[in-house]
């Protein structure tokens, strides 16, 4: 067997077998290939030899290049999954892989943008654009993000199969789940308004954000053209298309909406991913009573 059968195997089974996202299989398969560069194991019985140590001392080599601690912990996380895969591959009756702790990584508190914020910077880009119809688009997928809570992945892959919308959009997130998002009408006529101006046709199988030569809507266009509202906002570098996601969240969760739901609307697999904002509401208000409170 090839080093490029192994990691065909691997890939096929993160893909298809676990349903995992093309940047987490790229991701995954990048990890094994490292792994196999750096160990003699040609096959899938010596791959299921390898131990603690050999994961340790990869990982060792890794931080030696500037891996920082979050990186190294989903780097170790790939390894540990790759290694199970060998082993039962290799035929073993328990193929868990080896016991490893790996470095502790403290979860940053995501910095919201006010309601206010979150409409200036989707009407600052809809002026900014070099054509009225990608001002129009660009209006539309921010406030897909910050009235909807979609990942800008999902925003940008949605199709003319989804039109038209409704008061309820389905989404397909990571994994391949989907979930059910209301959709407000000033989000729903956003994306009308940029449907009545596109030059490009809205076929059913095809991308519902076009970029300007007709191909799909790039995630760095709308990262670049937030860049460029927030510089003018005055808003820090925290303020990225991500941050809208954040934002739907948090304002959500101070509007009195439950973690469940939260947990649904975000598409969360776990309800630990979305206790996080509960620490942002925190940091809100403690925010709010520095800056007010006399005796603060």
């Amino acid at each position: 067997m090839t080093r490029a059968d192994l990691l065909e195997a691997w890939r096929a089974h993160v893909a298809q077998g676990r349903r995992r996202s093309p940047h987490t299989v790229r991701a995954y398969v990048a990890t094994a290939a490292r792994l196999l560069d750096a160990v003699e194991a040609a096959d899938w019985p010596a791959l299921a030899r390898l131990d603690a140590v050999a994961l340790r001392t990869q990982l060792a080599r890794r931080r030696a290049e500037g891996l920082g601690n979050a990186s190294a912990a989903r780097e170790l996380s790939a390894l540990k999954a790759f290694l199970a895969f060998a082993r039962n591959q290799a035929g073993d009756a328990e193929p868990v892989p080896p016991r490893m702790r790996g470095p502790r990584v403290k979860k940053g508190i995501p910095r919201p943008v006010t309601p206010d914020e979150a409409v200036n910077l989707a009407a600052l880009v809809e002026e900014d654009a070099t054509a009225e119809w990608i001002g129009a688009r660009d209006r539309a997928v921010l406030l897909l993000l910050y009235g909807a809570g979609l990942r800008i992945a999902e925003a940008l892959s949605l199709t003319g199969a989804n039109l038209p919308l409704g008061e309820v959009l389905t989404v397909t997130g990571k994994g391949g789940k989907q979930r059910a998002v209301p959709l407000l009408p000033l989000v729903r006529d956003a994306v009308a308004d940029y449907l009545a101006k596109t030059p490009w046709p809205t076929a059913r199988e095809a991308p519902l954000f076009r970029g300007a030569k007709g191909g799909p809507l790039s995630q760095g266009m709308v990262q670049k053209a937030m860049a460029r509202a927030r510089v003018v906002l005055g808003l820090p570098p925290s303020a990225t298309p991500h941050a809208l996601r954040h934002s739907f969240a948090t304002h959500l969760l101070g509007a009195g909406a439950d973690l469940r739901s939260l947990q649904e609307l975000l598409g969360h697999a776990s309800l630990g991913s979305t206790q996080i904002y509960t620490k942002v509401d925190a940091a809100t208000l403690l925010d709010v009573y520095r800056n007010a409170h006399p005796r603060a």
